[in-house]
Order: C-alpha cells, then structure tokens, then sequence
C-alpha cells in the first residue's frame, strides 16, 4: 500500500550558498507549521545549492542534518554537476569558475589564487576532495533528480514538452530553459523548478518557478504547496 501524499509541501528555490538565508526560511516554515500545523508536511529542495554566494560549505553542513520541522528531499541542481565534474576532470575548472566554483572552493578553504590566474587545477581538485566532510560527499551523493508527489512534479531546471514525466532526461531536468518556460502545455502535473532566476515567484497553471536568485536579491523564496493552491514564504 503506498502512503497518501503530504497534505502541504515546502518547496525551496536555489539557495546559492546563501546559509544565512537558509537559516532564515527553516524558522519561516517552523513559524508557518505553528500557525497552521499540517499533517506529513515534506521540505523539498530544489537544487543549487552551491557557488556564488559566499557560504556554500554552511548550506550543505545545514542540509546533511535535515534543519526543517518537516521530512525532507534534496533535488539535485544543474550547479552540483558542476562540482561532480570538476573533480572528475580537472579541466573543466574554468568552465565551472565562471559560474561560481571559485567562491565554492573559497568556502571550503581551498587556496583559490591560482584558479583565479587558470592555473593550478589539478591541485585545486585534489585539495578540494581533501577538504569534503564524508558527510558533504554522501549528502551531494544522494541528490534526487526529480520527485513526482500528489500533483506537483518537481525538478531543478524544468521537462522537456512532449516527453512524459517519467521519461525525462537528466540533461533537461538539469539544464532546459526556453523550451519549457515558453511552452503553455499540460506536463500531467504541475512542474515546481527553480534555475531561471525571476524577480518574483512565477506562478502559472502548468509551473511555478520557486527561484528569485537568492545570492543577488538576498530573497529566498519557497513556494507552500497545498491542495487549496499556492502561497509563497519569503526570507530576506
């Protein structure tokens, strides 16, 4: 027999190393479960929860013990493949900088001078390895790409149009962009994502996108999901 699906689900847009902000929503949803309890509520995560904000080894430290009043699910964001990458192949280390790795790496204490010069990568990997708690490794390990609950689907970039939920690829759960946020389609449920940055929370009647870009706007903002619709908690 398969449980029933959480009455009320807290879905949180790309945190970017914002721990501060983080901080900020878990009392938010703690608040928020106080004033209005809800049975089997569930935090989920929509990815990115690295680079360019300045505390991306505070957010994952967070998140490896679950801060949330609630049951919790990481999804995986298209910035965490960065980092798999990174240390598989040294290489992509300017790639990956240009995007946020170098305050990623700083977080950790790894020595960013030569990165910065585009030197030294191979170093930087392997000092970067050195300084992930087991725990940060397992954690990122254990990364969702997608979690499909009552009827809302969510991911971290969005789906592909045309291509069932089940069938999505990973480089479109990830990744996709135009395609699916121009596309007026019914995806079978509504698709909850983050990646696109948007100075408010987008609601539409077949997404909503929980990402107002965190490490710029100092706003992170979670989308409340619950079978009456949507309401949104904000923390700055």
């Amino acid at each position: 027999m398969t449980s029933p699906p959480p009455r009320r689900i807290y879905a949180i847009g790309d945190i970017h190393g914002r721990a501060d902000l983080l901080d900020k929503m878990v009392a938010a949803i703690a608040r928020d479960l106080s004033a209005s309890p809800a049975q089997d509520p569930l935090t989920v995560t929509v990815g990115d929860y690295i680079d360019r904000g300045p505390d991306s080894r505070g957010v994952i430290e967070r998140l490896t013990r679950n801060p949330f009043a609630t049951s919790f699910v990481a999804l995986k964001g298209n910035h965490e493949l960065l980092l798999e990458d990174f240390l598989r192949d040294s290489s992509t280390a300017d790639y990956w900088r240009r995007l946020g790795g170098l305050e990623t790496m700083h977080s950790y204490g790894v020595d960013i001078g030569p990165l910065m010069r585009g030197q030294g990568h191979a170093a930087a990997a392997e000092a970067f390895r050195a300084s992930l708690p087991q725990s940060h490794v397992e954690f990122l390990g254990s990364l969702k790409l997608s979690l499909s609950i009552g009827r809302y689907f969510l991911c971290h970039a969005g789906v592909r149009p045309g291509v069932p939920l089940e069938r999505q690829h990973e480089d479109d759960l990830l990744w996709i962009r135009d395609e699916f946020l121009s596309s007026k389609a019914d995806f079978g449920k509504v698709v909850v994502h983050g990646h696109t940055p948007t100075e408010e929370p987008d609601l539409h009647p077949n997404r909503v996108n929980v990402d107002t870009g965190a490490f710029m706007t100092d706003r992170l903002t979670c989308a409340v999901l619950e079978d009456e619709g949507v309401r949104f908690l904000v923390a700055t």
